[in-house]
């Protein structure tokens, strides 16, 4: 099918505030689209019996009849229009609402020129995707197939509690959407997984996903880091560098562990996720607008970094447009079996693929469901990948065979080691306790410091850079080295 022109696209704007309806309406109408602008809900439906339209932007609060009541009408008479709800006063409740009656997207009040075309934008390459409205026979295609959880050893949908199936049926029902997604959940529960599955079930499978661990990069390098610089910037930028933002255009961008992002970055941030607009450290003009998709996620509670001012409320709000919380894995034991049998699989292939692999007895599964599993998922992974290292070909696997003490000694404060360390080869003991002592320290003069990684770096003799190499490398964040 040709490409749509902005001349070919229909838009239908319904709104009770005529001066929005009328501004909606000039700046479409600047931009090349065909617009037709009404004021109630009823007189909408009167004209959607007759005809059909591309794109509708409807208000969520109208009198008589709301925007989402519109929307289900808009949905059983002309399914393959793209909706896009507005309103002033947005929730994450409403938000939901209306992606799981089946908007295309959701955009808050006041928004300016540039947001409206780029959003418009991505509702006309949606048609593309499926572009029945523009078919000539005005048949159906046929919708797209269900794409299933990826199962494999590094990224994992597996579960069958109704908590988890609730989490994935969520995520799925927002990937074909454009909203941004706000990902919470205790640290190890899989919150990277549930970004990658939502960009792979999404329109924009094909295009990057930049995936950005917020709490590994030093705070002097943040903003060159995501939105690029040009030539001599600064000391060192001897050529211009695109950013991250940029890299991740027209895909999407997972900002991991959001609440570490400097403050001065959120601000600026903020106004790419308004308008799109880019500006490179460096520049007096707009270098680009992009087009991306933005997945958040953190291990604490954000409303309270909001109350602690080291996340913006804004931005926080903007983010959160539909909030997806993954359940820690003591709270949903029954999806422990279908992990476990998944990572002996895996490892067992990967590690000793020319021996039998031994049975599980079900007092091994009932020791590892009785475990309260701090490190979540991660830590499960983990511990079965170390099992199958260490035990016995042939010999059923039970509560022995695996290692739930939490590591390399009864205290976190260095106490003894654990005499399974001296059964392994010489690299990978030496490698386990570097990993404890570095954690350990870590976290040690993190405390002494309040927290503040210049001062740590202080303690440490070493440089700000270090620390953070240091941390990404055992991929902890501050938060988890402040909570150990």
């Amino acid at each position: 099918m040709p490409e749509l022109q902005p001349s070919d696209v229909d838009v239908l704007v319904v709104d009770d505030e005529s001066t929005l309806r009328n501004t909606c309406r000039a700046f479409l109408e600047g931009f090349g689209y065909n617009v037709t602008a009404v004021e109630r809900g009823e007189d909408a439906v009167a004209l959607l019996k007759r005809r059909s339209f591309h794109i509708c932007l409807l208000d969520l609060y109208m009198p008589q009849m709301s925007g989402l009541e519109l929307l289900k009408v808009i949905r059983e008479l002309h399914p393959d229009s793209k909706v896009v709800m507005m309103t002033g006063n947005p929730s994450v409740e409403t938000s939901e609402e209306a992606l799981r009656a089946g908007a295309f997207d959701y955009i808050p009040k006041p928004f300016s020129a540039t947001h409206l075309e780029i959003l418009v934008d991505r509702a006309v390459h949606a048609l593309h995707e499926k572009p029945n409205l523009a078919s000539d026979n005005g048949k159906s295609a046929p919708a797209a197939p269900r794409t299933e959880p990826v199962q494999d050893g590094t990224s994992l949908i597996l579960g069958q509690s109704r908590a988890f199936q609730n989490v994935v049926e969520l995520a799925r029902r927002v990937a074909s959407t454009d909203a941004s997604v706000f990902i919470t959940g205790e640290s190890g529960t899989g919150k990277e997984i549930i970004a990658q599955f939502i960009h792979r079930n999404s329109a924009r499978r094909e295009q990057p996903l930049v995936e950005v661990n917020c709490a590994a990069i030093p705070e002097s390098l943040f903003e060159s880091e995501m939105f690029g610089h040009v030539e001599g910037a600064f000391t060192g930028a001897i050529r211009s560098r695109q950013g991250l933002l940029e890299e991740a255009s027209g895909g999407t961008l997972f900002l991991d562990e959001l609440v570490e992002m400097p403050l001065p970055i959120q601000a600026k941030l903020l106004r790419v996720l308004q308008d799109g607009v880019l500006r490179k450290v460096g520049s007096s003009k707009t270098d680009k607008v992009v087009t991306v998709r933005f997945v958040a996620a953190t291990n604490r509670d954000p409303l309270q970094s909001v109350d602690d001012g080291t996340l913006r409320k804004d931005l926080f709000f903007r983010l959160r447009v539909v909030p997806i919380h993954i359940p820690p894995l003591r709270e949903r034991p029954e999806d422990i079996p279908p992990l476990v049998h998944h990572f002996l699989d895996y490892f067992w292939a990967r590690h000793r693929s020319d021996e039998p692999q031994p049975d599980l007895l079900p007092s091994g599964m009932e020791a590892l469901q009785g475990y309260a599993w701090p490190g979540n998922v991660r830590e499960l992974k983990n511990v079965v990948e170390h099992a199958v290292v260490m035990m016995d070909s042939g010999v059923p696997a039970g509560p022995d065979s695996f290692n739930l003490t939490g590591g390399l000694g009864e205290s976190s404060g260095g106490g003894s080691l654990d005499p399974m360390l001296f059964q392994k080869d010489y690299h990978t003991a030496r490698e386990e306790m570097l990993a404890h002592f570095e954690e350990q320290y870590l976290s040690n003069i993190l405390r002494r410091a309040g927290g503040n990684i210049s001062g740590a770096a202080r303690i440490a003799g070493v440089d700000r850079t270090t620390l953070y190499r240091l941390m990404e490398k055992r991929n902890l964040t501050k938060r988890e080295l402040l909570d150990a």
